[in-house]
């Protein structure tokens, strides 16, 4: 007896995430369903109202079961997955669980109610006519908006010039994002130390030192699983990622307390039925652990990794607690040791020159190994117009290696870079 196939929707489903998705147990049985694209959810400024009646217009219209919904993007994905959850019968965590992790300063107030390691916080006032960094907040600090796509708008600041700068890029930039957010709030019953606050908010807090590390994981029936723990290496003399790498190389002590408090800040949200990647702080000198932000939605750019050493991609989690089933992952069942998926960056603006076509990129791939690899920018695109870029560099390539040593990660991440032979030109040179 034959099942009959269930219809997944995915919010922002791209071509990029749907071989992933198609990698995961069962996945032979489910139809995918792209439901919003891209640039509908996060370029310009959104309406989440017009999102909802978008999404409802291809739902209402589909003539077959609606099985899950589904996304592993930020906002307004995650809180779109909960709220079409709620109107359409389909599991999702609830959306005050949603905001607690997305809203930065309700997130801190939250933590704060269970852990004891966290920076110091507090708002910046930002239509004062001269702000100033919260009382306790001392240099160097982060300026962040309470919410933005991939570090978008978020400043490392270590004196007051450098503060001044920054809360004016805040000031400026800060709408896009917190006006559409603002209707996200109106629609929960929001606690006393949130009166007034809303979503256009400025965060300061104290930089955190040490080593970057992320964990993912997921809550079923109530239940905190944490199913991943991954270092996060910058670039030498910055804030900027070179690479995701799995599994961590953090002694276990320490993985184990980084699973501890993660289970004890997600049981305290209350979120349910979801995943969940935060990222942490660890001082090896002071072996404090401190919570930089927490994410309401795996990472879908780990989905390699996973799938290189553990065999499924992380998508399966979403995909299963989406369907009500099991969403546990095998454990070290994939073809290699370690993964990393690495950030191949340019630091100063400028306009692309060259990129390999598609077919060039997909027979370096092939010839390499345990890699895949996405170019961001488009031919004579400028670096400064792409989107979702953090404040300090620009992604021109995702390349993701897996292999048995980091020796070998990253000898097949030069060669792809060698490969890729990408080249800038001044925005200068090319404006003359």
């Amino acid at each position: 007896m034959t099942h009959p196939r269930r219809n997944v929707f995915v919010l922002g489903l791209d071509d990029a995430n749907l071989p992933a998705l198609q990698a995961a147990p069962g996945a032979q049985d489910l139809n995918f369903h792209g439901l919003l694209t891209i640039e509908e959810l996060q370029e310009g400024e959104v309406s989440v109202p017009d999102l909802i009646d978008r999404a409802c217009q291809v739902l209402d219209a589909f003539d077959g079961s609606i099985d899950a919904i589904a996304g592993y993007w930020d906002f307004p994905v995650s809180t779109l997955v909960a709220m079409l959850g709620e109107r359409y019968g389909t599991r999702a965590t609830s959306l005050e669980s949603v905001v607690k992790c997305e809203h930065k300063y309700w997130s801190r107030l939250v933590q704060a109610e269970v852990v004891s390691d966290h920076p110091n916080f507090g708002r910046v006032d930002l239509g004062a006519d001269d702000p100033r960094p919260p009382q306790g907040v001392s240099f160097p600090m982060w300026l962040k908006p309470a919410l933005s796509y991939s570090s978008e708008l978020a400043y490392g600041v270590k004196d007051m010039t450098e503060f001044k700068e920054a809360v004016g890029h805040i000031r400026d930039g800060i709408a896009r994002v917190g006006r559409p957010f603002e209707y996200i709030l109106d629609q929960l019953e929001l606690p006393p130390e949130m009166d007034g606050v809303g979503a256009q908010v400025c965060l300061a807090e104290e930089a955190l030192e040490g080593l970057q590390v992320a964990v993912e994981g997921y809550v079923h029936d109530g239940k905190v699983t944490v199913y991943g723990v991954l270092d996060s290496i910058n670039y030498p003399d910055s804030t900027s990622f070179l690479r995701h790498q799995y599994p961590s190389a953090l002694p276990a002590p320490v993985q184990q307390r980084l699973r501890d408090t993660s289970m004890r800040v997600m049981e305290h949200i209350g979120m349910d039925g979801a995943t969940f990647s935060i990222e942490f702080f660890y001082d090896p000198h002071t072996e404090s652990i401190a919570i930089l932000e927490i994410n309401p939605r795996h990472s879908q750019s780990h989905a390699e990794l996973f799938q290189y050493v553990d065999g499924v991609p992380n998508h399966h989690c979403m995909l299963a607690l989406a369907l009500g089933e099991d969403p546990a992952l095998p454990n070290r069942q994939g073809p290699y040791e370690l993964a990393a998926k690495w950030y191949y960056r340019w630091f100063t603006d400028g306009v692309v020159r060259r990129i390999p076509s598609p077919d060039e990129v997909a027979k370096i791939a092939d010839s390499i190994p345990g890699v895949r690899i996405d170019v961001v920018p488009e031919e004579a695109q400028r670096l400064s117009e792409i989107g979702q870029q953090d404040s300090y560099s620009y992604e021109v390539a995702h390349i993701f290696t897996g292999g048995d040593s980091e020796e070998e990660l990253r000898e097949k991440y030069d060669r792809c870079v060698a490969a890729l032979r990408l080249s800038f030109d001044s925005p200068t040179a090319h404006s003359s």
